[in-house]
């Protein structure tokens, strides 16, 4: 996962400088740790030469890695800028040593190689003047979200999903979200040529593309071409979450959840009654999950230094359990016929194989969940089986290869158990169900075979429905705790379970279906103790502690009973027009989240929206939502997919933590008059709902210098004869009614540079126009298009500073003259302090000019 955050982590030093090898530029971490060593040399089946080359590998820094986001089309076109602009500069460096300058060179097994990985030491980077010119070029399109700063092997797990349009997806260790975008971008995968069909069948659009003659309608078709599916991006951490959001948001998918659970006890999703059997319960079932599980991260040696200091065998032995039950908790919210995908960033058997082992064993074993061979999917990719044997070594370095002869030592120590060894981290024996499953099917990545980061993956498919086997008791958790209502420990749990089960299936319940939500018995224990609590949350490993604290389930007093709430479903209010009720979400750890209330498509807001912009009827008006306790329109309006809107609206008020969903597609707005609409169309929602606004508020620019000049001045004038510097589009602004309106970019193809179509947000105000687009989006454009670095115009503010400096001037020179006189010029200045206020993100009251977005929310 590459996500480890040890002691000192980057604030405090973890370095990534250029110095030789064992030692650092500063921190000077020697990259030995003897049992670390010790320990792989054991238990990996390396012969002396690829032992010699796994351990150099470890000991050098990590090549730089990214990849091209958003669409198929849109990252081919970002990725030619690389290959035309930027590589053939880099390769004509001539270096004083004479060595050659290697580019960025594309990932060979990567789909459509928009993949890209660098070894480029960073003293040449540095040194030379086109690596500065491309590391402009990747900050600019990583902060628009075209580009992704991702390890390579951080990019397998997603590939391997075999992730179809339509699909219902989970990613339930999401964040910081680099994979759970890839995700998304194939729930949304052929959506836009989908779409371009669906209008052209019905005449709302003629084509502008070639090639799309082949586009199959019969997939994902249920929305008129647009994207039916679902990914739910999770995280254990609050404030992770909120990275995800950021992450995922630039994506401006209306098909996107974010939410905030404990993935060992992710809740079941209610889905609304089914009209032929209204007295049954429905709950959402996965297509695809995504488990890439907390670890230890002993893969990522190479960037993470310090863990060559800090590497110790209990902190993967303290993780095998919560990850075995993050497992079989994705297997139980998962269709049959569906996939698992788990994955670490450990080259640990405990934290891999034996978890693998452990969960398929908890689930009924290889009749009901069975491993995917993989080996044909990226053929290009080296990588090694996964292992059928296995050492374990304990906290304090003794290296043990099966439970019988940890129970030999038992039995002579008396009863002394190795420190957080149990059972379940072992292979099985001959006699257990288990022992023969498919284990070289998992997929080992060591760094030496492709100069990355080590990575276990493995598939597993559901193969049909299972009741999961109570977990087994470990040496340190025999204890029996009896809560203050004497109920056993044990028997809560189970009881727990097995309503969590029922209502994962969608039968009925004596608890609400979020049981999964409320914590175990071990875990209250647990976070009674701080240090333990960050550990037993399924957090991603670069949020938890500093050095890993071990996992114990023994407890220090009687804990209570978890609450248990009884619910009767025809009790529950029904809210009318899809509204919630009022109130705010509070989460079960003191954050709060605004709820979820939906528009009817009769409410006023909507009305006046779709008759301004023309909508077509075509598009839906009952997918509108607000986020605020009195579900009236304040500052933004949201759009949402139909079966968000279905999840958001059923579970309001059940426990479950929505952190996020939906697109921003309106943006209120100062209007100029009473004709206009207050509601402007923010950017991120444009591709959304471009095609469905009438022609009566669209303009039509094909010419790459006008382009050029919307996106390098703010506020360029129409008034007299200004229009005319406007070009193709100055006598169409001239025309067209105040407010927001779409700008669609059409270029003829002829420019390389200039070939993408695109729909931006235009506002005309009573003198001239403005792009409403965040600052970076136009930075971005205006460098990727333009090869254009230098600052945008702001004539407005220009204009404010320049009357400013007369006004003061005359100020100074009439100082004794008389009062009239003095009186004109505190007017005059008044006037540029109005003009500078509007000009700096505050909307002039009449109308005159906006400043777009400061930022893509």
């Amino acid at each position: 996962m590459g996500r480890k955050k040890f002691r000192g982590g980057r604030k405090g030093g973890s370095n990534r400088g250029d110095g030789p090898a064992p030692y650092r530029a500063y921190g000077e971490i020697v990259k030995q740790n003897k049992n670390l060593e010790n320990f792989y040399n054991t238990a990996l089946p390396f012969d002396e030469a690829e032992r010699d080359q796994f351990w150099d590998a470890l000991k050098r820094e990590l090549p730089n890695s990214f990849r091209f986001c958003g669409s198929k089309g849109h990252a081919l076109a970002v990725k030619r800028l690389l290959e035309t602009r930027y590589v053939p500069e880099i390769t004509k460096i001539e270096r004083y040593d004479g060595e050659p300058v290697q580019p960025p060179e594309p990932v060979p097994w990567y789909p459509d190689q928009l993949a890209y990985s660098m070894n480029t030491p960073k003293h040449v980077i540095r040194k030379f003047p086109p690596f500065a010119a491309f590391q402009k070029f990747l900050v600019s399109e990583t902060s628009v979200g075209n580009i992704s700063r991702q390890e390579v092997v951080s990019m397998i797990p997603p590939l391997l999903m075999d992730l179809e349009p339509g699909m219902k997806v989970l990613d339930l260790c999401a964040a910081p979200g680099s994979k759970a975008a890839q995700l998304l971008e194939m729930v949304h995968t052929g959506e836009e040529a989908r779409i371009r069909k669906f209008k052209e069948s019905f005449g709302e659009t003629k084509s502008q593309e070639t090639g799309e003659e082949g586009v199959d309608l019969s997939v994902d078709a249920g929305d008129d071409g647009r994207a039916t599916g679902l990914l739910i991006a999770n995280d254990a951490d609050y404030k992770r979450s909120h990275m995800l959001v950021h992450q995922l948001k630039r994506l401006s998918s209306p098909n996107m959840l974010v939410t905030n659970h404990d993935a060992t006890l992710y809740p079941a999703i209610k889905l609304p009654r089914h009209p032929d059997n209204p007295d049954k319960g429905q709950y959402l079932r996965f297509d695809r999950i995504l488990a890439d599980v907390p670890c230890s991260g002993d893969g990522t040696l190479r960037k993470n230094v310090n863990l060559w200091r800090d590497w110790q065998a209990g902190n993967a032995l303290g993780l095998h359990i919560t990850q075995v039950r993050i497992l079989v908790r994705a297997l139980q919210m998962l269709k049959v016929g569906g996939r698992v995908v788990y994955s670490t960033c450990s080259m640990n058997p405990v934290e891999n194989e034996a978890v693998v082992v452990s969960a398929i064993e908890r689930c009924g074993g290889p009749n009901k969940i069975g491993i995917i061979d993989c080996k044909d999917r990226l053929s290009s990719l080296k990588r090694s089986p996964g292992m059928h044997q296995w050492q374990i070594m304990d906290k304090s370095g003794r290296i043990w290869s099966s439970w019988g002869e940890v129970q030999q030592f038992a039995l002579t120590n008396e009863g002394q158990m190795p420190g957080k060894v149990s059972e379940t981290m072992f292979a099985r024996p001959d006699t257990n169900d288990c022992s023969a499953l498919p284990l070289d099917r998992c997929m080992r990545v060591y760094a030496h075979q492709q100069d990355t980061g080590g990575f276990f993956i493995t598939v597993l498919e559901k193969k049909d429905e299972f009741k999961a086997k109570p977990e087994a008791k470990t040496q340190a958790s025999t204890t029996t705790v009896v809560n203050s209502n004497g109920a056993d420990k044990a028997e809560v749990e189970a009881k727990i379970e097995i309503e969590e089960e029922k209502a994962a299936l969608g039968e009925p319940t004596d608890v609400l279906p979020t049981v999964g939500a409320k914590r175990t018995l071990d875990d209250e224990e647990a976070e009674s103790k701080s240090d333990v609590k960050k550990q037993r949350t399924a957090t991603p490993p670069s949020q938890r502690p500093e050095t890993q604290p071990e996992v114990t389930t023994e407890t220090e007093q009687a804990p209570q009973e978890p609450e248990v709430v009884e619910v009767n479903p025809e009790a529950e209010p029904k809210p009318k027009n899809n509204a919630q009720p009022d109130r705010r979400v509070k989460q079960s750890d003191g954050n709060y989240e605004e709820p979820f209330k939906y528009l009817s498509p009769d409410h006023p807001v909507i009305q006046d929206i779709q008759k301004f912009y023309k909508i077509s009827s075509r598009f839906p008006a009952d997918r509108f939502m607000v986020r605020n306790a009195t579900g009236e329109p304040a500052k933004a309006i949201y759009y949402t997919s139909a079966l968000l809107r279905d999840i958001l609206v059923e579970n309001e008020g059940r426990g479950v933590k929505f952190v996020h969903g939906g697109v921003k597609m309106f943006m209120k707005q100062d209007a100029p008059s009473a004709e206009v609409c207050r509601w402007r169309i923010q950017s991120e929602g444009m591709p959304i709902i471009e095609g469905y606004v009438g022609p009566e508020r669209v303009v039509r620019l094909t010419n790459k210098e006008t382009f050029h000049k919307l996106l390098k001045e703010m506020f360029p004038k129409f008034i007299d004869d200004d229009w005319k510097k406007l070009n193709e589009i100055g006598e169409r602004a001239r025309e067209i009614g105040m407010g927001c309106c779409l700008l669609v970019v059409e270029p003829d193809g002829s420019d390389p540079d200039f070939s993408e179509r695109m729909v931006l947000p235009l506002w005309k105000s009573f003198h001239s126009l403005n792009l409403m687009l965040p600052k970076e989006d136009r930075a971005a454009m205006l460098l990727r298009v333009f090869n254009d670095t230098s600052p945008v115009i702001n004539r407005t503010l220009k204009e404010s500073a320049k009357q400013e400096a007369e006004a003061a001037a005359a100020d100074a020179e009439t100082k004794d003259e008389v009062l009239d006189d003095a009186a004109t010029i505190d007017e005059t200045n008044g006037e540029n302090r109005t003009s500078e206020h509007a000009g700096n993100g505050d909307v002039n009251m009449g109308g005159a000019e906006v400043e777009p977005e400061t930022t893509a929310n």
